[in-house]
């Protein structure tokens, strides 16, 4: 295979690739492990598309070491992978589950025996379900359970692990699960939802603290973040992207960087001594992780709902309207292929935070294209590398990047239907294929480093 030049990237650049535990390990009732909101969500009839729960994902739990020699064999330097919350502590809180921490300990051993840095994120998306009945991140309660499994997870595994990612995309859980019912927990609550997202938050805070104390250093969170483009030049088609580009990235990032909300109006919304908690969300990062995907056309919202909102009442839909993008090469999953949209968020970041914005890290990008020959996936790869490479030579520091995903597999809501990985998964046998795209990220990272 013939592998085009990409632009050099610096030396000790961060190569890898990532998985989350829902999504992979299977095995669902295996070995203690309790259940997860997730598993309750999907569970319900009609809620995946193809009738799939992930009770088996791709078998990971199993056949981790499978998936590792596929790592080494890539030459990546790192693996982002998640805990299961209700693996570790089944309840949530209370007692721990030593079989499921003796799996992780296992995993981070072989990734360490070949070379390859542990990246645990401690949180993708799986609440354990006891905590979900009590409320899940609408409950406060749940941000301190979180620190407290956090600070388990780090006696078990800091003595090998060096990299730590609390959360991945608090927006993502907030918006799907408790605004709008497409994910777990299946809440559709609107603007009632946005005490999630404090929670997560002040979890995220309470759980560095809590790494920290238990001696683990260089600690990131993983935000889904998208450029906002207004879908044309009207008052109300600006208001609904401005509105939308608060939502969805300064909601999180602005708390989190700058020890404060974007609005007023927001931290008034929020739930508990706010003031206080924003101390505790701020408490410094050593990196901030960035996972994209594409931009998001953003319009006018309906009438009724601009008039409920123009005083910050909650309004009985959302005030603003998500349009199509068009003239862009689109993924299986239908999303616009804009690899430019990269370099102008990471650019974005630059300019709000300035000398506030810790190292970056590239925690997610990635595509869902179908086919062991898949020369779409390796065109949207190299473009979004490029893009990134840009930015970096624009002035942003980015330490790293983490390709979504190493593997095919269970797509959420979607069941099986996305095929994101560089290794083809099938899911009745669960044999591992490296895709062409699999190849030709090895060669990228082998021409890196000589």
């Amino acid at each position: 295979m013939k592998i085009p030049s990409l632009p050099t990237f610096p030396p000790g650049f961060l190569w890898g690739a990532s998985a989350s535990a829902f999504q992979t390990e299977g095995a669902a009732r295996a070995d203690g492990k309790g259940p997860s909101g997730w598993d309750a969500f999907a569970a319900q009839p009609g809620r995946i598309k193809d009738g799939g729960d992930g009770t088996r994902g791709t078998g990971f739990y199993e056949r981790y070491r499978e998936d590792v020699a596929l790592l080494a064999g890539l030459g990546a330097g790192a693996f982002r992978f998640s805990v299961s919350w209700p693996r570790v502590v089944p309840d949530g809180t209370g007692a721990v589950n030593a079989a499921g921490l003796d799996f992780y300990d296992r995993l981070v051993d072989d990734l360490c025996a070949h070379g390859i840095t542990p990246a645990p994120t401690l949180y993708h998306w799986d609440t354990p379900l006891a905590l979900e009945e009590r409320g899940g991140w609408l409950d406060r309660d749940t941000a301190y359970r979180f620190a407290d499994y956090a600070g388990i997870v780090a006696e078990r595994l800091g003595d090998r692990v060096p990299m730590w990612i609390t959360i991945n995309e608090p927006a993502e859980v907030t918006l799907l699960g408790y605004a709008l019912g497409e994910h777990a927990p299946g809440k559709k609550m609107l603007f009632d939802a946005l005490p999630a997202a404090h929670h997560q938050l002040l979890a995220h805070g309470l759980a560095v603290r809590a790494l920290r104390a238990a001696g683990a250093s260089d600690i990131g969170i993983a935000v889904s973040h998208t450029p906002v483009w207004p879908a044309g030049d009207s008052e109300e088609d600006r208001f609904g992207a401005e509105l939308y580009d608060t939502v969805s990235n300064w909601l999180f990032a602005d708390p989190l960087l700058t020890g404060a909300y974007p609005d007023e109006n927001f931290a008034a919304l929020m739930p508990g001594p706010v003031a206080e908690d924003l101390e505790i969300i701020s408490t410094p990062l050593d990196w901030y992780g960035v996972n994209y995907y594409n931009p998001t056309l953003v319009g006018a919202p309906a009438p009724q709902a601009l008039d409920s909102f123009a005083g910050f009442d909650i309004p009985s839909e959302l005030p603003f309207g998500i349009r199509e993008i068009e003239g862009y090469d689109r993924t299986d999953f239908g999303w616009p292929v804009v690899p430019d949209g990269l370099r102008e968020m990471l650019i974005q970041l630059e300019s709000r935070y300035g000398d506030r914005l810790p190292p970056l890290y590239i925690t997610e990008n990635g595509c869902s294209y179908d086919g062991i020959e898949d020369p779409r996936r390796i065109a949207f790869l190299d473009g979004h590398l490029r893009s990134l490479h840009t930015a970096m030579s624009e002035g942003v520091d980015v330490r790293g990047y983490f390709t979504w995903s190493l593997t095919d597999n269970f797509e959420w809501i979607e069941g099986n239907a996305q095929r994101f990985g560089l290794v083809h998964v099938d899911y009745e046998t669960m044999r591992r294929t490296p895709k062409d795209s699999y190849h030709w990220y090895r060669e990228v990272i082998r021409g890196s480093k000589s």
